[in-house]
């Protein structure tokens, strides 16, 4: 697989050489691959956060690199504007951040912002705004109209008609209801689908990510202890546990099986996975 954005022995140190000196990040060797849907994991404070902000280049290093396609993102001011441009990030509860008169304005910033042109502007607009579901009639309302989940399609619309090669969404379902968590990531699946675009997605919910994503990665204490797939990753229970993640529920049932002497896997992680080992464990015992 080819590297889109990677990190070289990054650290970042928040307020350095005073008393509340703080390491966010401590020599993380980071990796994201062109066209995957990758999904970040960490308790509050253990330097997702942080990470994410490097990657578009909101954050300079304290040392080591970011890299954009094997580029230091920092090599000068030219390359630096345009990853902020290339890196998508939208950040958490983005609905707050709307502020132009219409719809169709908040959406067009960026693209603006990059220099396109009219007709150019209006394509991303309208393309984006069909990503996630908004309405062309929708475009000529005020955005503050809108219910909150539509005012979160805005946002990341907004966000992608910059039609960025790495898109970061952090907690992208905080606070919607089910029906709201499907059709938002549906929506970013469809982006991810139709552009090929390497997709980061930062979340505290690990039924979420667990469904979602095709590869994880554990921030913990500025550091990455260990990443993988869904199933390699949650088959580290006891020490996700320890950290504060915790895994699916689903996973945490097969874990307790296994500890109460029933053959089944461990690493099981969604509701499809678990009836597939329910169905072999009693074959194996031949109740089917």
């Amino acid at each position: 697989m080819e590297a889109i954005i990677e990190t070289k022995k990054l650290s970042h140190i928040y307020s350095a050489g005073t008393p509340f000196e703080h390491g966010a990040l401590i020599d993380v060797d980071f990796t994201a691959y062109r066209g995957e849907y990758l999904g970040i994991i960490g308790h509050t404070g253990s330097g997702k956060s942080t990470l994410i902000q490097h990657l578009n280049a909101l954050l300079k290093p304290t040392s080591g690199q970011v890299l954009l396609e094997g580029r230091d993102i920092w090599s000068d001011p030219k390359t630096t504007r345009e990853t902020r441009f290339r890196v998508g990030l939208v950040f958490q509860y983005p609905e707050y951040q709307l502020f132009e008169e219409t719809v169709y304005k908040d959406i067009a910033f960026g693209p603006k912002n990059m220099g396109c042109d009219e007709k150019e502007v209006d394509r991303r607009v309208r393309e984006a705004a069909a990503f996630v579901g908004l309405r062309d009639e929708q475009l000529s309302l005020s955005p503050f109209e809108l219910s909150g989940g539509q005012k979160r399609r805005v946002a990341i619309a907004g966000v992608i008609a910059m039609e960025p090669s790495v898109l970061i969404l952090d907690e992208p379902t905080a606070g919607l209801d089910p029906v709201g968590v499907e059709d938002i990531l549906g929506n970013i699946r469809d982006y991810h689908n139709a552009k090929n675009a390497t997709i980061l997605i930062v979340s505290h919910s690990m039924e979420e990510v667990a469904r979602t994503v095709d590869r994880l990665v554990v921030v913990n204490d500025g550091r990455i202890p260990f990443e993988g797939s869904p199933r390699e990753v949650f088959a580290h229970g006891d020490e996700l546990t320890a950290m504060g993640l915790g895994v699916p529920t689903v996973t945490r049932v097969f874990h307790r099986l296994r500890e109460l002497g029933a053959d089944v896997d461990p690493s099981v992680y969604t509701i499809e996975q678990a009836k597939a080992a329910f169905l072999e464990a009693l074959k194996r015992k031949g109740a089917v």
